[in-house]
């Protein structure tokens, strides 16, 4: 336990750049304190003492604006931060290194029993004022856009926005040859769509695909030119003026 709240202290100083002391995080980081109650609520839960558990979650609520179910799952060196607002259902389960920020809903779609709430995998970010409802996957990395309402899951690596939320970007490894191109070009299409998704990124990712269509079928060109005996001069634009038929 003693591990886990170091964890949770150090946690806020890799996140929060406006945290100045491990006193001023223990005292009045409000996130703190609701993950250092439900620590000690879904205890009492998992061991049957429920109505003990939901009273220290009600006082804990009432204390930090942030409401907790005892009975969620939640991972080491989770963060939430400002954290008025926050909602995480019973079923939730949240993964390791998580970040929160204030307004997040993770609910449920559904009135029956068993798994209702959200998945949240290792490393999720998710933005002020998101909603996730029901009992779908956030993957490994994903980021989930403020004031999105996400009702599908969310890929490793993705970005899901807007509502209803739609994921943006692509995995960790998709569309190769674009990033190459991209890298050349000095443009960063992905870190663009991860951090700030919006319609010119999305317009130039597709002009990236087109420009390695193009490089392709320009390469197949100037090979079956060659195999013709016609020889083009490096680094030129393709013309009859930059060709020479072999003598």
């Amino acid at each position: 336990m003693i591990k886990l709240i170091k964890e949770d202290i150090s946690c806020v100083f890799e996140r929060d750049p406006v945290a100045q002391t491990i006193w001023e995080v223990i005292f009045v980081y409000p996130g703190f304190h609701a993950v250092l109650a439900h620590r000690l609520c879904h205890k009492l839960w998992v061991r049957g003492f429920n109505f003990t558990a939901n009273f220290i979650a009600h006082i804990s609520r009432w204390l930090t604006g942030i409401e907790i179910h005892p009975g969620a799952v939640i991972g080491r060196r989770f963060f939430i931060d400002h954290g008025m607002g926050v909602v995480i259902g019973e079923t939730t389960i949240i993964g390791d290194d998580c970040t929160l920020y204030h307004g997040v809903t993770l609910g449920g779609t559904s009135w029956n029993k068993g798994k209702r709430h959200p998945t949240l995998k290792k490393g999720v970010v998710v933005g002020a004022g998101a909603k996730i409802l029901g009992p779908i996957e956030i993957g490994e990395n994903a980021r989930v856009g403020s004031n999105s309402v996400v009702i599908k899951a969310v890929a490793e690596g993705a970005t899901g926005v807007g509502i209803p939320g739609r994921v943006v970007g692509a995995r960790e490894g998709e569309h190769a040859e674009r990033k190459k191109i991209a890298d050349k070009m000095g443009f960063d299409a992905y870190g663009t769509t991860a951090n700030s998704p919006d319609p010119v990124a999305y317009a130039i990712n597709h002009m990236l695909d087109h420009i390695q269509l193009l490089d392709k079928q320009i390469n197949d060109m100037k090979h079956a030119m060659k195999e013709a005996g016609i020889n083009c001069r490096q680094g030129e634009i393709l013309g009859l003026d930059n060709c020479e038929l072999d003598k």
